[in-house]
C-alpha cells in the first residue's frame, strides 16, 4: 500500500456504514416521513463511523453546523487513526424512500486528507458519461446538440440510439426538448442523481449519459464513484443569490464560475459505498425475510479499481455490524 493510499480493510468497513444506514432508513420506507427517514440514517451513519480507525473529517454531510446537529461539515468523526475527509449522503432520495420508489440510497464516500471538494450545498450543472470513452467526448460549455454528436460518434451510435438520463424538473425542460428534438431518448427520473450518473457505466441500463442540475454535494459523490469504476465528469457550481456565493467563499472557493472535472472533485485514493434502500436499477434494497435483513451494497476503490457488489444476510438489527 502506497503511503498516500488508504488502508484496504476499510473498504469492507465501508459496507458497514453505508448498510447500517440504509436498513435505518428502511423502517420509514413509505410512511411518508422524509424527516424521520434522513433521520434514522444519519444516526445509523454517524455511529458506524465513529467506529472507523480514522481521523475523519466530513466535508460534505448534512449542512453547516448551525443547520444540522451530527454530520455536519467539520464534524470529526472516527476513533482515531488516518486522516481522512467523508462526504456522505445518508438518505439519497429521501422522498423515493418516504414513498416506496425505487432507487433511494445510503452513499458514503472516503478519500485521503483534501481529495474532496469541499462543496457548499448549492446546485451544480453536471454532464457525466461511462467509461471507455475519448478524453473531453463531452464538454459543459459545449450545446446538448454538439455533446450528443460527439457521443454518438465515439460510440459508433446514431443521435436517435443515445439514451439520456435527466432529473424530472421543470428547469430541464428546455433540455429535454432539444434531446427530443436530436430524436434521442430521454429516461426521465424523480430523485437520486448519484444512481442516475453511476448508471452510464453500467451497459445493462441502456444510459449513455447523465446531463442536468443537481445538488452539488450528489455531484462531489458521482464523481467519487466514477474515479472507482471509470467514466467522465463535469460540473459547474450555479449561486442563485448573493448569501450562496457567500457561503462557497467560506469554503474556500474563490472562482465561483469554474468548471471542474472528474479529477478535482474526487482525486487521490477513494473509496465508495452505496447501499440500497428500495429497489432500483442500480442496487437491490433492504429486505426482511425469514433469513433475516437482506442488502445489497456496492463498493469500488480508485487506487486499485475494485468494483464490488456485496449481498448480505443480516441475522437480526442488533447484530448488524
Amino acid at each position: 500500500m502506497a503511503s498516500n493510499d488508504l488502508d484496504r480493510q476499510l473498504v469492507i468497513e465501508m459496507v458497514r456504514v453505508t448498510e447500517a444506514g440504509a436498513i435505518a432508513s428502511s423502517d420509514w420506507t413509505g410512511r411518508g416521513d422524509e424527516k424521520a427517514a434522513d433521520a434514522a440514517a444519519v444516526k445509523a451513519i454517524r455511529e458506524a463511523l465513529n467506529n472507523l480507525p480514522i481521523d475523519g473529517t466530513v466535508v460534505i454531510g448534512e449542512g453547516e453546523r448551525d443547520e444540522a446537529p451530527m454530520l455536519y461539515i467539520g464534524e470529526k468523526v472516527g476513533s482515531g487513526g488516518r486522516t481522512a475527509d467523508i462526504a456522505l449522503d445518508p438518505l439519497e432520495g429521501t422522498t423515493l424512500c418516504a414513498k416506496a420508489m425505487p432507487n433511494s440510497l445510503a452513499v458514503v464516500a472516503i478519500s485521503v486528507e483534501g481529495g474532496l471538494l469541499n462543496a457548499p450545498d448549492v446546485y451544480m450543472d453536471k454532464i457525466a458519461v461511462g467509461g471507455g470513452l475519448p478524453d473531453g467526448v463531452v464538454d459543459l460549455d459545449k450545446s446538448i446538440k454538439e455533446n450528443i454528436e460527439s457521443l454518438a460518434q465515439a460510440k459508433g451510435k446514431e443521435a436517435k440510439d443515445i439514451m439520456v438520463c435527466v432529473l424530472d424538473r421543470p428547469r430541464h425542460s428546455q433540455i429535454i426538448a432539444e434531446l427530443r428534438e436530436l430524436g434521442c431518448g430521454v429516461t426521465l427520473i424523480g430523485d437520486g442523481d448519484i444512481a442516475g450518473v453511476i448508471a452510464t457505466t453500467d451497459p445493462k441500463t441502456g444510459i449513455d449519459m447523465y446531463v442536468g442540475s443537481g445538488g452539488a454535494p450528489e455531484g462531489v459523490l458521482a464523481s467519487a464513484a466514477l474515479r472507482c469504476i471509470g467514466g467522465q465528469m463535469q460540473g459547474r457550481l450555479l449561486f442563485r443569490n448573493d448569501d450562496e456565493k457567500a457561503r462557497a467563499r467560506k469554503w474556500g472557493i474563490e472562482d465561483l464560475d469554474r468548471k471542474y472535472d472528474m479529477n478535482e472533485m474526487a482525486s487521490g485514493d477513494v473509496i465508495f459505498s452505496a447501499t440500497g434502500v428500495t429497489d432500483g436499477s442500480l442496487l437491490e434494497g433492504v429486505h426482511n425475510t425469514p433469513n433475516g435483513i437482506t442488502t445489497e451494497t456496492l463498493v469500488m476503490r480508485s487506487a486499485t479499481k475494485t468494483v464490488r457488489r456485496v449481498h448480505t444476510i443480516h441475522g437480526h438489527k442488533d447484530n448488524i455490524g
